[in-house]
Formats: C-alpha cells, structure tokens, sequence
C-alpha cells in the first residue's frame, strides 16, 4: 500500500531542469513539482532550485517558455510575499480566489461523487491518504503527487493505468484550474505556475493519446 502525499519533497541534489535523460524520471518529477507547489508555498530550497531551471536545448515550445517563466517569476520572488499570495489563492477567509479540487469544478460542490469514485480508483491501486493529511483526495495537489507515485515508485503503473488514471480524474477539469489561475487577481508567482501546469497536462494529454491505444476506467480496477 503506497501513501499519497500533499507535499512530495524532490530530491535535493538533483538539479531542477525543464528536460532529462529519463522521460519518465523528467514527467514525475513535474508532477512533483507541481504538486509541492499546490499544496504549500515553495520553501527557500525550491525557490532557489527553481532559479536554476535550464530549458532544453533548442526547445522554442510553448511549454519551454513556460519553464522560462516558473524560473523568471522565482528569481523575483520574496517568501514573505508567496505566503500571502498562497493564502489569497487558495484559503482565504472561507475559500480563496481559485478553489482545487475537482468535485467543485467537475459538479460546483466540494465532497461530491467524483471524490467517491477517486476514492474506489485509488483503494484499487492500492494508494492511501498519508496520515494527518485532511485534505479530501481530489485537491489537485494530492492528485499530481498520485501521478508522480505511479510513474515513479519503485514498482511504477503501466503506462495504461496512468493514462486512465488521467483521463478519469485529471484531465476532465485540471488545465480549467490552472487556467483560472493564471486569470487570478492575487497570482503573482502563481500565474508562472498555472501556465507551467496547463502547458504540460496539454503535452501529457497528447502524449497518451499517441503511445497508447484508448484507455476505460476498468483499466484501474
């Protein structure tokens, strides 16, 4: 039984970059990436490892621009000003500008049955909620740091399970969230993350679609 965190600490000496060797190293670490970046301001170790992002070599891509400004926006950054802008976005007095979770974008109300059929999908890949994490599964946070456990665990899910799990809980409403975002009237930092996440769900998305035949959600059971 694997857990599946809110915040999935990267590993320290690794270089960040916007490309790597190992494309599936290079995609969990994205999704780590961007959960740790949804579910609490980033720490002055990432924001300094963030000012080191390197873009690939002679990539002119939307999502290498993207990359581009993740790393300009964390060279203007004070992390007295990313917890004030993380508050506003995402807590606020009641709920913040943007609320992240899907069964709120998916059905406009939050504990609804996109959480109850997440819940089903996560009990069969055998992945749990750490313990002292109150925040219902569906946060986006939790769901990208599901996707970087199942490509990157030491027994990683076929390429046809991570598809379903995407398309199933992911796609149908992430890149809307994110978008939202960008459009937030406190986002400072946040809009570079938006556009980092929107470009790359957009390149996951294609990228499944292209390597592996149509996939249904009994492909998680």
């Amino acid at each position: 039984m694997h857990e599946a965190r809110l915040r999935r600490p990267l590993p320290p000496a690794a270089p960040m970059t916007a490309a790597g060797n190992d494309e599936d190293l290079a995609r969990g670490r994205v999704y780590a990436l961007l959960g740790n970046l949804l579910a609490s301001p980033p720490d002055p170790e990432l924001l300094a490892a963030l000012c080191e992002i390197e873009p690939g070599a002679d990539d002119s891509s939307v999502l290498a621009a993207s990359w581009e400004m993740l790393r300009v926006a964390a060279l203007r950054a004070m992390p007295e000003a990313l917890q004030d802008e993380y508050q506003a976005l995402f807590i606020g007095l009641g709920r913040g500008e943007v609320v992240p979770y899907g069964s709120w974008y998916l059905t406009g109300f939050l504990m609804e049955q996109p959480l109850a059929q997440l819940r089903a999908d996560l009990n069969n890949l055998q992945i749990k909620r750490r313990p002292g994490v109150h925040e219902p599964e569906d946060h986006a946070a939790a769901l990208l740091d599901v996707m970087a456990l199942m490509i990157s665990a030491d027994d990683p899910q076929p390429l046809a399970r991570q598809r379903a799990f995407f398309e199933r809980h992911i796609e149908p409403w992430m890149a809307k969230f994110f978008a939202d975002l960008q459009q937030a009237d406190s986002a400072r930092f946040y809009r570079a993350v938006g556009q980092l996440g929107e470009q790359f769900l957009g390149v996951e998305a294609q990228a499944f679609r292209m390597s592996i035949p149509s996939a249904d959600a009994t492909t998680l059971s």
